[in-house]
């Protein structure tokens, strides 16, 4: 068993901006810490609480022993992350120098200039071993301008008691998976808990089955759900939703995973089955007091476990990859120092203290360092397999809108799926294009 502390985290909005921006180690570094860093006094955004207090500290301290510079930390919860960082990073009196950003947000912020091109860096940072779909999400062709912070796939939390005292076992295949789920469901339980309008989890099973969520020709952006495939996965989410889910239409994923803890009121759990991000393994658990008197939760292994979510014809699906990107503001006037603080980001000793605390690291040759468990080699093959959201400049003000969630409850209603895609693709390829 171990102790945890409980985390939170989600991705939401954006809007376009336009900007211009100028551009120069830590003892961890291999590179000599840049004169023009000496005595800078940097901040640093994170989104949330899933950067534990050790590891900002540590950035603190390193910061302070690289440079001679302080590095304030502040934190922005997720949902006025977006509308915070249009307003501070256009006003480099007032722009964070380096951010932390969901990597379905990065490319709205690429796209518009806001973050200094760092494609120099890339390899000093990890090159082919960082997360290259995160990447390949903070870059605009060749150019690079934010780098992979840390992922978490997602991956399958189930009860292991109650899947045992149906005689399941892990399942093989996908469609293994969804008719186990919906086997599980009772009047006061989910098989699987999935919310009408969690289209996070839900577009795995687009993946899963071949569908995307958009393509590109060069020059615009199309929204592919009517696509066969696409179609196939919205079926499958629409027959869980209805046969495997006691949760309502306007559900989103928010905190899932705690579903599958025994719930105070009954003692029992709300749900068999979630899916969710791997560092959701931190907040599920019987609660407990831990040793500096706070309250956490602990994994019991006879009750809890985990699996990557298993394929259409076997081995692993596809899933969407949730996580961040980091970036340097191209309105900072202290960009050297900005630069020093990504280098002790991804040193070696960060990355692994990432990985350590359960987060899958940029640099995925620290993913040995995750604590091994069952919940480790689930949540590394999962990242393996995972994709992302269209790399589109719109795609953070599609998320935004409101359209997803709509479409997706519609969908979770009962609605006609094809005449629904039909309806939503040309909003949604108006919105990917903006």
């Amino acid at each position: 068993m171990k102790k945890r502390m409980l985390s939170a985290g989600a991705i939401v909005l954006a809007s376009a901006l336009a900007l211009t921006g100028c551009s120069s180690g830590s003892s961890e570094s291999s590179s000599p810490v840049s004169e023009d860093a000496s005595g800078q006094d940097i901040t640093l955004w994170l989104a949330g609480s899933d950067t534990p207090d050790e590891l900002r500290q540590y950035l603190i301290d390193t910061y302070a022993e690289t440079t001679g510079g302080t590095l304030t930390i502040e934190e922005q919860a997720w949902g006025d992350l977006i509308s915070n960082l249009t307003t501070a990073l256009p006003d480099s009196a007032n722009t964070p120098d380096v951010v932390e950003i969901g990597n379905t947000q990065s490319a709205t912020f690429t796209t518009a200039g806001a973050f200094l091109d760092i494609s120099d860096m890339v390899e000093e940072l990890g090159g082919d071993d960082l997360l290259q779909g995160f990447l390949e999400a903070g870059s605009v062709g060749d150019t690079t301008y934010a780098v992979p912070y840390y992922a978490g796939s997602r991956v399958v939390f189930y009860r292991k008691d109650i899947w045992e005292a149906a005689g399941l076992t892990v399942p093989s295949t996908l469609e293994e998976f969804n008719e186990d789920v919906k086997t599980l469901k009772s009047s006061d339980q989910a098989g699987l808990w999935i919310g009408g309008s969690d289209w996070r989890n839900a577009i795995s099973w687009i993946f899963a089955n071949g569908g995307e969520l958009a393509t590109y020709d060069g020059s615009t952006w199309t929204s592919t759900f009517s696509d066969a495939n696409t179609i196939t996965g919205l079926e499958q989410f629409q027959d869980l939703f209805q046969n495997a889910s006691t949760a309502s239409t306007t559900d989103t994923d928010a905190e899932t995973y705690l579903k599958l803890n025994d719930a105070t009121d009954t003692g029992t759990p709300d749900a068999a089955t979630a899916l969710a991000p791997s560092w959701a393994y931190w907040s599920i658990g019987d609660p407990v007091t831990l040793e500096d008197g706070t309250e956490g939760v602990e994994w019991n292994d006879d009750k809890w476990g985990v699996f990557a979510l298993p394929g259409v014809d076997g081995g692993v699906a596809p899933v969407f990859a949730g996580g961040s990107n980091i970036a340097i503001s191209a309105a900072s006037t202290k960009q050297a120092g900005a630069k020093e603080l990504l280098k002790i980001i991804f040193s070696e000793e960060y990355q692994t203290m990432l990985a350590e605390n359960g987060l899958l690291p940029g640099n995925t040759s620290y993913n040995s360092a995750v604590p091994e468990s069952v919940y480790s080699e689930a949540a590394v093959t999962a990242a393996e397999n995972a994709k992302l959201t269209p790399a589109a400049p719109g795609w953070a003000a599609l998320e935004e809108s409101g359209l997803l969630e709509e479409f997706f409850s519609k969908v979770a209603d009962g609605g006609d799926i094809e005449a629904l895609a039909a309806e939503y693709d040309p909003q949604f390829t108006e919105y990917l294009n903006q």
